[in-house]
């Protein structure tokens, strides 16, 4: 992920998020030393895949942290023109094969209590559910489901 990336970034956050992140939040995920960002773009030959020929424009991203034996999914969206294609797969795929190079054991995330799509899908990535944080989301207020994957 990129500066340059991040007018796309927003599109898709916007459209996908009750509570997107800002642009501020992006460039500060960009910057720091303990982030892993990665974007997908369509229209390019991209980890041994060839993507969809739609141009080369960006069709999702995955954001990521690591700290010592831990890593953290933060943030993960794909445009809704290129949803249900596999590419959130391939974006998962290479983040969890980066947090694993980096050493990471242990990987959590939260995701909305009523977002049983987003929890089937991660529950496919071999995550399972390990505690609640109540309220943690707003517009609307609802609890998070904490989720958690080891090798």
């Amino acid at each position: 992920m990129r500066e340059d990336d991040v007018p796309q970034i927003l599109t898709i956050e916007n459209a996908s998020f009750s509570t997107p992140w800002t642009e501020a939040a992006f460039l500060h995920e960009i910057h720091k030393p303990y982030a892993l960002n990665l974007v997908l773009l369509v229209g390019t030959r991209l980890a041994g895949y060839l993507c969809l020929n739609f141009g080369t424009r960006l069709a999702g991203y995955l954001c990521l942290n690591f700290v010592f034996e831990e890593g953290h999914i933060l943030n993960l969206a794909v445009h809704a023109d290129f949803r249900r294609r596999g590419l959130a797969t391939l974006l998962m795929r290479d983040g969890l094969t980066e947090l694993k190079k980096k050493g990471c054991r242990f990987i959590y995330l939260e995701v909305r209590g009523s977002n049983n799509v987003a929890q089937t899908f991660y529950e496919r990535f071999g995550f399972k559910v390990v505690g609640l944080r109540k309220k943690y989301y707003t517009n609307p207020i609802e609890d998070a489901v904490v989720m958690m994957r080891q090798p």
